[in-house]
């Protein structure tokens, strides 16, 4: 179990590890992420001061952290080199990982803690929520463009860093395991609840079935397209650059792609109660389509633009039952707030899944206007 208690004279030892010039000059803690520990540290160096993100990463979740960086160094190069080949500073465009003073891509303190460090992305912010159409068609461009930009990174060179993160089938089995163990002894009070999830195995096995007949292909896959993963250019309100790696992994487009629409083109929060104020907002699906699609350039197959609405209901299907699962083995996996919180979100995802399901040859429709 990780010890979350640090003090900044911890931070300040283990960022001597690295191999910055210059001594710090200030230690502010970031308080938005919920799994590793962030700090932004000020370092001095004569007249001049730069900024550097260290972070703990969290062993709990990312049990080979050495993996989570090898494949975080990987694509890191792969894309600033592609931008150096084509005249462009990629200083702010990509992650840049400081080395320590011994070579490694990490550093490992007394009590077993590791840490990381990049380049602070300067003049730049990420927002916890879409505040319009355009900003959402924003952050659908450069998820796009980190697609584009690793698509002919193999893929099959990464880890997983969290097996099965992003499988459905296994989704689902967990999900009968835990109809089945019952640990809260809550099932018998949500079988319409249930009947919804075990009703729609059919769509569980659509993107594996997918990447083994060929019509979606393996890619890179961030596995976790947030708003709050891209950094937005202060001055012209842009995404100049993808963050948050940890769960960069071989997967399909369509779970990226599922993963903001499920997010950032619902109209309510994803635990509202009021489930007559969740839908899926089509002005919104279509902003995020079009960005994602031309960020992409081409590098997609038609047969995988086709299915993306396919993917936003699955990737919302499987939130659901994620969601449920955990209801029912007791709240052991998703902090919640209140007794039927995790049940209160795996019926709004349902709510938006349903949803999905009506307006599927729109959004269809809406997707088949970008293919060129």
């Amino acid at each position: 179990m990780i010890d979350f208690n640090l003090t900044e004279q911890d931070v300040r030892n283990s960022a001597a590890h690295f191999a910055v010039e210059g001594e710090i000059v200030h230690v502010e803690e970031c308080c938005n992420g919920h799994i590793n520990r962030t700090y932004f540290l000020t370092y001095k160096n004569g007249e001049q001061t730069k900024r550097y993100v260290m972070q703990m990463i969290n062993t709990d979740i990312f049990k080979k952290p050495d993996e989570v960086m090898e494949n975080i160094v990987g694509v890191t190069e792969h894309i600033r080199k592609g931008y150096v080949e084509k005249g462009i500073d990629p200083t702010r465009r990509a992650l840049n990982v400081i080395w320590t003073k011994s070579g490694k891509w990490g550093h490992v303190d007394r009590r077993g803690t590791y840490w990381r460090m990049y380049d602070f992305v300067e003049d730049s912010d990420c927002f916890m929520a879409v505040e319009s159409a355009e900003m959402f068609e924003k952050v659908a461009y450069a998820f796009g463009q980190f697609q584009m930009q690793l698509k002919d990174f193999d893929a099959s060179k990464l880890h997983e860093s969290i097996p099965n993160f992003h499988n459905t089938e296994w989704r689902f089995d967990n999900l009968l395991t835990a109809i089945k163990e019952n640990r809260s002894g809550r099932a018998h009070l949500i079988p319409d609840d249930i009947k919804f999830a075990l009703d729609r195995k059919h769509i569980t096995s659509y993107i594996n079935k997918g990447i083994a007949n060929g019509t979606l292909s393996l890619r890179v896959t961030h596995n976790d397209t947030k708003l709050n993963n891209i950094m937005m250019d202060h001055e012209t309100g842009e995404g100049i650059c993808v963050i948050d790696l940890d769960t960069v992994m071989p997967g399909s487009v369509l779970a990226d792609f599922g993963d903001s629409i499920r997010f950032g083109a619902s109209s309510a929060a994803e635990d509202e109660t009021d489930l007559s104020k969740v839908y899926c907002r089509l002005d919104m699906f279509e902003a995020f389509a079009k960005g994602f699609i031309e960020g992409l350039e081409g590098s997609l197959s038609e047969s995988e633009i086709r299915a993306l609405p396919m993917g936003a209901m699955i990737l919302t299907y499987e939130t659901g039952i994620r969601f449920l699962s955990d209801y029912l083995d007791g709240d052991v996996y998703f902090r919640t707030e209140y007794p039927d919180h995790n049940l209160d979100r795996a019926r709004n995802q349902f709510k938006l899944v349903a949803d999905m399901e009506a307006k599927m040859a729109e959004m269809d429709a809406i997707v088949e206007k970008y293919i060129k």
